[in-house]
């Protein structure tokens, strides 16, 4: 992307929308505004109320207004929730002529993708994990080698159509164009990930307010990801009901003084405000009772997705843990013991501008929509059929990445 093109990449979450707006510049991401407000109207990363999505985006993008005199117009915008599936598949055809060419390259991930998908759901990504050409497997980029017989083993990643449609359809009604959709594990990764990792093999575990984003990577490509529809706010909730708080001042509690493992606070008397209004006292580690348990359903869900996938095989460099709930204390060293990896806590990085702003787990999807939006050359056109126009650029990006490699 050409230096001084702005970039705008909106993270429509369950807790949160945020807005962040930057330009590439020699090789690091400006950030030159950022805006967030309340998330309304999702659940589980599922839009379930338009018109309080809508309020939610309108309130982020007003706030990058008044605080820099940035005007958005277009955006990148991150898709999850439970609906998100994916699967692999694979794809073979004869190469023309003596030598692969990327109109072989494209018949072969065309043969990939033709399976079947329920008319409710619609392909969202599809990614080559790697090429075979003849006997010679593991090959990441086949154009220009000799060969007989092209194969294509892709992860195709499909959504539900409804779901996308009605996120696309919030952002319409902001006065907002929608230059693509991205899948949220994806963008989290390029903001978090080094090359090295995602080359020798790693798992990338976004932990959300209302989903866990999961994406593995191998041979320096994304080899399987999944939606776990348990995030943050299930904590929160876990809380109020046990403590019998209202969720704002659960929220607090658990963001001042939750914890995951106990440690020697977990005896001291702690202040919460019962029914907003009547302040007690009680154990810290009340809080870990409640904490605890939901922590660790949630990573055997998330061994049982990495044993699925073969990463306890693969993953050389283990887990990086990043969003909102990752930073609850004693998480990390949680995650160690119960997926039996080494893990750290991802940070976006190679930030300038107002970089520190969002050098946070929780901004880990927006700062990736930056750079997924930088990795394309030119600014797409919204054609008139907004769904399918974004898929199909969505497609020809991934032929692009896979060019540069």
């Amino acid at each position: 992307m050409a230096k001084g093109v702005l970039i705008a990449g909106l993270d429509v979450g369950t807790t949160k929308v945020c807005a962040i707006v930057g330009q590439m510049i020699e090789g690091s991401m400006n950030v030159l505004a950022v805006g967030s407000a309340p998330s309304n109207g999702l659940r589980k990363g599922i839009v379930v109320n338009i018109e309080a999505t809508v309020e939610s985006i309108q309130k982020a993008i007003e706030e990058v207004r008044n605080t820099s005199s940035v005007e958005i117009n277009s955006v990148y915008v991150g898709v999850a929730g439970g609906h998100i599936k994916s699967f692999e598949s694979y794809g073979a055809v004869g190469i023309k002529g003596s030598e692969v060419s990327r109109v072989d390259l494209d018949r072969a991930l065309e043969a990939a993708k033709a399976v079947y998908v329920p008319l409710d759901r619609e392909v969202l990504h599809v990614i080559p994990k790697e090429y075979v050409v003849d006997d010679q497997e593991n090959i990441i980029n086949p154009i220009g080698m000799t060969g007989v017989r092209l194969e294509a083993r892709v992860q195709i990643v499909t959504g539900s159509v409804s779901a996308v449609q009605n996120l696309i359809r919030c952002c319409e009604k902001a006065d907002l164009q929608v230059i693509d959709i991205v899948l949220e594990p994806l963008a989290s990764s390029l903001a978090t990930l080094k090359e090295e990792e995602m080359k020798q093999g790693v798992v990338m575990i976004d932990i959300g307010g209302g989903t866990t984003d999961i994406a593995f990577y191998k041979n320096g490509g994304l080899a399987y990801t999944s939606v776990v529809a348990i995030g943050g706010n299930h904590i929160t909730n876990d809380i109020a009901i046990g403590l019998r708080l209202p969720v704002d001042e659960a929220e607090r509690v658990k963001m001042a003084y939750g914890t995951v493992l106990p440690d020697n606070g977990t005896d001291e008397e702690i202040g919460i405000m019962v029914a907003g209004r009547e302040r007690k006292s009680i154990p810290r580690s009340y809080l870990y009772e409640i904490i605890n348990p939901r922590c660790e359903e949630l990573l055997e869900i998330v061994r049982g997705e990495l044993e699925k996938c073969g990463a306890y095989e693969e993953a050389i460099y283990g887990v990086v843990l990043t969003g909102g709930a990752s930073q609850l204390k004693g998480l990390d060293r949680m995650a160690e013991a119960v997926l039996g990896l080494p893990v750290r806590i991802g940070f976006p990085e190679n930030l300038s501008g107002l970089g520190d702003s969002v050098s946070d787990p929780k901004y880990s999807t927006g700062v990736g929509l930056l750079m997924y939006g930088a990795q394309n050359e030119t600014q797409p056109v919204i054609t008139g059929d907004m769904f399918g126009g974004i898929l199909t650029r969505m497609k020809n990006w991934v032929k692009g990445f896979l060019g540069k490699q």
